[in-house]
This record gives structure tokens, C-alpha cells and sequence, in this order.
């Protein structure tokens, strides 16, 4: 069925049309412009927009569950669950985030995300652990830790037939420049995080090829004006994406603005971290191998530390404009052109354009979703 939206502000790679319109048929974006909208369209749905904003489907790199259920538990029910309680708040792409497990049990779980990655309902896998840092654990079972062997990174890419996407790893540990060629060799994004390493340690994992901080400051040693340290090392450098937690808690609106300014559009990525507590209310809740207890909405573990968060994108997305003073066209970018690209995934999501899948999020005045298209069809509402 085709569909037309009308009298909006259109949020596209080109700027804002603010008496845009957008004309959708077969699940694709058929065109889009502004003034009088096409009087023929197929004699479909008509939305009147009435000035809300149209923006691109949000794409999460980052994101381990939803809505009670967590992609972890190798239940493609859960999954699904998952998935419709992001979608509900705009993200219409996502990958399947991971925490540490023996290998045996991680490669298990891959396997089955990697059939629900054929079957289109995520775009693959992100592996965040086991390859991490003891030091900078955060919310990751100190025990099951362990530097990337060469054959442990193949087993899960060979779990994965294809669908592992990143892997995140600290490039201290021993094999892990290794390690990110191994990963960029098989078509897989290699990521630096949960780290304690200097500066130094960091140069060679990212001239190796790693090209994403996962979230920039939080499970890293901090910044020192001696010792730039992870954080200062993959801000700086112009070939890595840098992952934001816009929740407001895992990082002060301060230390985004000022991430987010310096990387530029080009390089900052909104995620949401989320774990399967997000949508589903406090209380006790398992990532991994750990108990985390969430109570106001903050996911913790016994001893405080945070474990995810419960944040969605749409959140993220609005904290990113309304708390911390970026333009909403740079927050599209983070929240869904930059992503996309990062994903290769450029040419089918990520923006309002003709051609491209009818991933599309309607915002009200306070950026908050009325209705998500995806691939043209309407996600059904809570």
C-alpha cells in the first residue's frame, strides 16, 4: 500500500523541508519535496502531518534487549520482543549486542541470531566481550574474560556466517592488534572498549583497522591531560566513530556536547546500551552471567556500577537536542544516517531519500514519536 505524508518538517541529507512531504510505495521511499504535495499516489493512505517532524528510522549499534527480553537468551521469541519494544520507539534498525560468556555459550548464541539475521529481524551481531579488559569490566563477569586467541575469534565468526558485525576488545590485552585484522579481514567492524589502555596501546589497534569507540568514556581509564588514554586517542582520531550513551546518566550533557562537537557528524553515533529491563519497569533483572537491580529507571550491579541502560533511542535522540544543544539535523545523523553507514547499509536505511527503505519516524514539537514506519508498514503502537 502506498502512503503519503504531508506537511511536515522533512529532515533530509540535505536540510529540513518545512513544508515537506514524503511518498511511500512497495516499502520504499518513492520521493520527496516540499510545497503542494502529489495529488496522485496511488490512491493510498494520506497522513497529515499537521508540522510534525519526519526523520529516518533510528539504527542502533548497540543494544543487548528490550521490553523484558534479552537477545541473549537464544529464544527467538525473546528476540522478537525485543526487537517490537525498540521499534515502538523509532529504531527500525538494530544490532543484537552480546555480553561475555564462555565461548561454547556465545557461540551458541550467535547461531541463533545469525538465522534471525537472514530472516531480517536484526541487522547482526555485536560481540561486547569476551575479549575486554579485567580492569574495566563494568557490567561483564571478570571471570569469563579472556585476550582474543586467534581461534576463539574464529569460532564466533564462524558462528556468526557473517552476521557478526563488531566485535568490541580492549587493544591491550595479548593478540589483540591481531585480533582487529582478524575481524576487518572477515567483513566485521572492529571496536575499542572496556580498555585500561594507555595511549599507546590504543595506536596500533586502531592503524590496524578498529574504527568504533564503544561508548566513548564509560568502561575506559579516564582522561588525563598526561595521559590522553583511550578516550583522548579515538576522540582525536579521524578514522573512529565514537559511541555516545545520551541517557543523561551515563554521561553529563557537558561531556556529550563536547564528544559529540568534536567528532562532528561524520563520527558521533548515538546508542543506547540497552538491556532487557528497558520498557519493562525496576526491578531484578540477569546480563550475562550477573544480577542487575534497576530502580529509577538505572540498571546496576550490587556494588553500583552501572550494567546498560534502559534508554531507547527516541530518548537519546531527544536528550541529544533538547539537553545538551546540538541541531536536530546532526542528531539525525547520530541517531540513523551515521550508523547506517558504519553498518554498510547506506544505500538501503538511514535517511529520508527516494530509493531507500520507508524507515521513516514521526516526531511531535517535543520530539517525542507519534507513529514509526517501518519498510512501509506501520509499527503497531503499545
Amino acid at each position: 500500500m502506498s502512503t503519503l505524508l504531508r506537511d511536515g518538517k522533512v529532515v533530509t541529507p540535505d536540510g529540513v523541508l518545512d513544508d515537506g512531504w514524503v511518498a511511500v510505495d512497495g516499502g520504499r521511499i518513492t520521493a520527496v519535496g516540499s510545497g503542494p504535495a502529489p495529488a496522485e499516489h496511488g490512491g493510498g493512505e494520506v497522513v497529515d502531518l499537521a508540522g510534525q517532524w519526519v526523520v529516518p528510522g533510528f539504527v542502533d549499534i548497540h543494544c543487548h534487549g528490550g521490553g523484558g527480553a534479552s537477545f541473549g537468551s537464544a529464544d527467538p521469541e525473546q528476540v522478537a520482543a525485543a526487537v517490537a519494544a525498540h521499534q515502538r520507539h523509532g529504531t527500525t534498525t538494530l544490532l543484537a549486542s552480546l555480553v561475555t560468556e564462555p565461548i561454547p555459550e556465545l557461540s551458541r548464541q550467535v547461531a541463533v541470531l545469525a538465522e534471525l539475521a537472514e530472516d531480517g529481524l536484526v541487522a547482526g551481531v555485536h560481540l561486547e566481550g569476551p575479549f575486554l579488559a579485567a580492569a574495566r569490566c563494568g557490567a561483564h563477569d571478570p571471570a569469563i574474560l579472556r585476550p582474543p586467541a586467534r581461534a576463539d575469534v574464529q569460532a564466533l565468526l564462524d558462528a556468526g556466517r557473517g552476521a557478526v558485525r563488531m566485535c568490541t576488545l580492549a587493544p591491550e590485552l595479548e593478540g589483540a592488534v591481531e585480533a582487529v585484522r582478524q575481524l576487518v579481514d572477515h567483513g566485521a567492524i572492529a571496536a575499542v572498549g572496556h580498555t585500561d589502555a594507555v595511549e599507546a596501546q590504543v595506536r596500533p589497534a586502531v592503524d590496524a583497522g578498529a574504527t568504533v569507540a564503544t561508548h566513548l568514556f564509560n568502561g575506559m581509564r579516564p582522561l588525563h591531560h598526561r595521559e590522553p588514554g583511550p578516550i583522548g586517542a579515538l576522540l582525536d582520531d579521524e578514522r573512529v566513530t565514537v559511541e555516545l550513551i545520551c541517557d543523561l546518566v551515563h554521561l553529563a550533557p557537558t561531556v556529550v556536547r563536547l564528544a559529540a562537537r568534536h567528532a562532528g557528524a561524520g563520527r558521533t553515533v548515538l546508542v543506547t546500551d540497552a538491556i532487557s529491563a528497558t520498557g519493562a519497569g525496576d526491578g531484578s533483572y540477569r546480563l550475562g552471567e550477573l544480577e542487575v537491580t534497576v530502580a529509577n529507571g538505572e540498571p546496576r550491579l550490587a556494588d553500583g556500577s552501572l550494567a546498560g541502560s534502559t534508554l531507547t533511542m527516541d530518548v537519546a535522540f531527544r536528550n541529544l537536542v533538547l539537553a545538551c544543544g546540538l541541531d536536530v539535523v546532526d542528531a539525525v545523523a547520530a541517531a540513523a544516517t551515521r550508523p547506517a553507514a558504519l553498518l554498510g547499509l547506506a544505500e538501503r536505511t538511514g535517511a529520508v531519500r527516494a530509493g531507500l527503505d520507508a524507515d521513516l519516524v514521526l516526531l511531535d514539537a517535543d520530539l517525542r514519536p507519534t507513529r514509526v514506519l517501518r519498510r512501509g508498514s506501520w509499527v503497531p503502537r503499545a
